[in-house]
């Protein structure tokens, strides 16, 4: 492992940590602008992680050292597929180390983990939630590993580095089973991150949440890395679609500074046109009941099959 390398590993993981909550803050921004409503700053999510951050923590009497560890689980767990995903740079470390199927066990791990903190207080609306996120957990999981063997069936490979090389060496070439995957890989997206049509990140109404629902008991520093968490988990998964689906920009192995400068700068545009979209689904969606969401990941589920079966019987 050169000096470079690693570095190339640890600037892209600050990078990250650091673009995450600005990629939350960009997508409020949309959604207010398309409500028609006056747009929170950009640094909003910053300010509310400092002030979290200044808090002294408040702990339920029966709390117990799970419940204390699981914002650090949900946080590193959600920084190590930071390190996987090649976001700028394909020549990393870890991305070799670990593969795309590594990665969703490490999002299964970080559910896991805030599903059973949030039923150790023993809270009806913990336990609520807690039940609501395995469920889509265990609907979304299957869908997203058939989106990634669409590409790792392109590919022959299973490491995000490679897929990503493939996907964009020249010349140019369209996969009609990418395609379906793409539309499976958004709905996935939505479900996993709590966002409509599926769960509102925004809400108050302590009946219709998920994943506010598992986090009420927490405050202050461990709040802050629980949001901190979701917002790098939001950022993980749009990255992921990049590498998967818009792979062009990527620095490729043994880049130069200016090389990876570029790939920074497509990386900042890549977020603003996925923000803006991902603010445009949700203005136009409306909330569906929870017993409608196994349908809605079933049908993920099924147009990433779908896809599968057009590249094995097509070959495209």
């Amino acid at each position: 492992m050169t000096a470079s390398a690693v570095l190339r590993q640890t600037g892209e993981v600050v990078l990250a940590i650091a673009l995450a909550p600005f990629f939350m803050g960009w997508v409020a921004q949309c959604r207010a602008w398309l409500q028609n409503r006056s747009a929170p700053p950009l640094l909003q999510p910053w300010r509310l992680l400092r002030k979290l951050f200044w808090k002294d923590a408040t702990l339920a009497e029966n709390a117990s050292p799970l419940f204390r560890l699981a914002p650090y689980v949900l946080f590193g767990t959600m920084v190590l597929a930071a390190a996987i995903i090649p976001s700028v740079a394909i020549d990393l470390p870890f991305a070799f180390v670990a593969d795309a199927i590594a990665l969703v066990g490490l999002f299964a791990t970080a559910r896991v983990f805030v599903a059973l903190a949030a039923m150790d207080i023993g809270t009806a609306f913990g336990s609520l939630g807690a039940r609501r996120e395995m469920m889509i957990g265990f609907l979304a999981e299957p869908a997203l590993l058939m989106v990634f063997f669409n590409g790792f069936l392109i590919c022959g490979s299973t490491a995000l580095p490679s897929v990503v090389e493939r996907l964009a060496a020249p010349p140019f070439i369209i996969y009609p089973s990418l395609a379906f995957a793409g539309v499976a890989f958004v709905m996935v997206l939505l479900a996993e991150n709590g966002r409509l049509p599926i769960d509102n990140p925004t809400t108050h109404l302590e009946l219709t949440m998920i994943h506010e629902a598992m986090v009420l008991e927490y405050s202050a520093r461990h709040l802050a890395l629980v949001e901190w968490a979701s917002a790098l988990k939001l950022f993980n998964y749009a990255c992921l679609g990049f590498a998967l689906f818009v792979p062009w920009g990527v620095a490729s192995r043994g880049a130069g500074p200016g090389a990876l400068v570029l790939a920074v700068l497509a990386l900042l545009l890549k977020l603003g046109a996925a923000g803006a979209v991902l603010a445009v689904v949700e203005t136009v969606s409306a909330k569906l009941r929870i017993f409608r969401a196994p349908e809605f990941l079933a049908m993920a589920f099924l147009l990433a099959v779908l896809g599968l079966l057009v590249h094995l019987m097509l070959g495209a």
